[in-house]
């Protein structure tokens, strides 16, 4: 004789007027929230499942796609509240406009169009090799970004608010703009210790450019059961992976590495404001995702630091 299946009853709310948006009944009791999100869609067509957001309380914290209904605090007459999260643009599509067009900017002044610089000729065609290699570095730092997210980037996110779009492409492609406007001016002073900088900036770029690119592959392969799979990542024979001896985001470390050898190849004030900030929200997303790693993972390496082996 089978056992008998208790189904439940959802109730949904808006989540400021408190008012009735919905009543699902006979809802499975193993039904996750994107289920209960795909079955409110059928009642509102404009409100897509990536644009809604589900919570226990209006005030509480969203609730995971992937959490099972009979698994909450709740009754078999559950009441769930919702916010409209806004139009929502793809992670890939993001990356993309983000990436290309910090590449397109910057190729701008590199070829010094007139109207942003306006000196003589003899001036203009003027180029030191260092801001030849310059170009080089940051375009490939770019491309490899692109072909990351096309390629190699999974994401447990699949979409981001739409608004959110204009404040990033504003920070990416303005400074984008500000340092190559300095790096590519006619009147740029080369590195006060010459080739030797340059060389030696160079070399630490490709290689945490190398590293980089190897930590994004490994994370992308620790994913084969599917984007939400979430595993503790450890070092391989790859050597640019021995960093997860030290830290929980070798991609944040070495992306740091990369950015700081380019302030030194190009001795340019804007880059190292570039360096800074984006070192500090790397830190953030990294103790961000150590914190989870430690929350998920009882075994996980306690010698572990964030981003900066030993300190950070």
């Amino acid at each position: 004789m089978s056992s008998r299946v208790t189904f439940f009853e959802v109730e949904i709310l808006d989540y400021k007027t408190k008012k009735q948006l919905c009543f699902l009944d006979k809802v499975e009791p193993h039904a996750s929230i994107n289920d209960i999100r795909l079955m409110f869609h059928k009642f509102y067509p404009q409100w897509y499942p990536a644009r809604q957001s589900m919570r226990l309380d209006p005030k509480g914290k969203a609730l995971r796609n992937e959490e099972i209904l009979q698994r909450l605090p709740v009754g078999t007459t559950a009441t769930l509240y919702f916010k409209d999260l806004g139009p929502q643009i793809g992670w890939t599509m993001v990356f993309l406009i983000e990436y290309a067009g910090s590449l397109f900017v910057y190729l701008l002044f590199y070829l010094r169009m007139p109207f942003v610089y306006g000196l003589e000729k003899k001036l203009m065609s003027r180029r030191l090799p260092v801001v030849n290699l310059a170009c080089i570095c940051h375009s490939s730092h770019y491309i490899k970004r692109l072909i990351e997210t096309i390629f190699v980037h999974r994401f447990s996110h699949g979409t981001m608010p739409l608004k959110s779009i204009f404040k990033n492409c504003f920070f990416y492609w303005g400074f984008a703009a500000w340092l190559a406007y300095y790096i590519n001016h006619p009147l740029y002073t080369p590195p006060s210790y010459g080739q030797k900088q340059i060389n030696f900036s160079l070399i630490t770029f490709l290689l945490c450019e190398a590293g980089n690119f190897s930590i994004h592959v490994e994370l992308n392969n620790l994913r084969g059961n599917g984007p939400k799979t979430r595993r503790i990542p450890y070092p391989t024979k790859n050597p640019f992976t021995w960093l997860f001896f030290f830290v929980s985001c070798p991609n944040y470390t070495y992306e740091v590495g990369a950015w700081i050898s380019f302030t030194i190849m190009t001795q340019c004030v804007p880059v190292g404001l570039f360096t800074l900030v984006g070192f500090i929200q790397m830190t953030i997303w990294a103790k961000d995702k150590h914190c989870t790693y430690v929350r998920e993972f009882k075994d996980y390496p306690s010698f572990r630091m964030p981003i900066i082996p030993f300190l950070l």
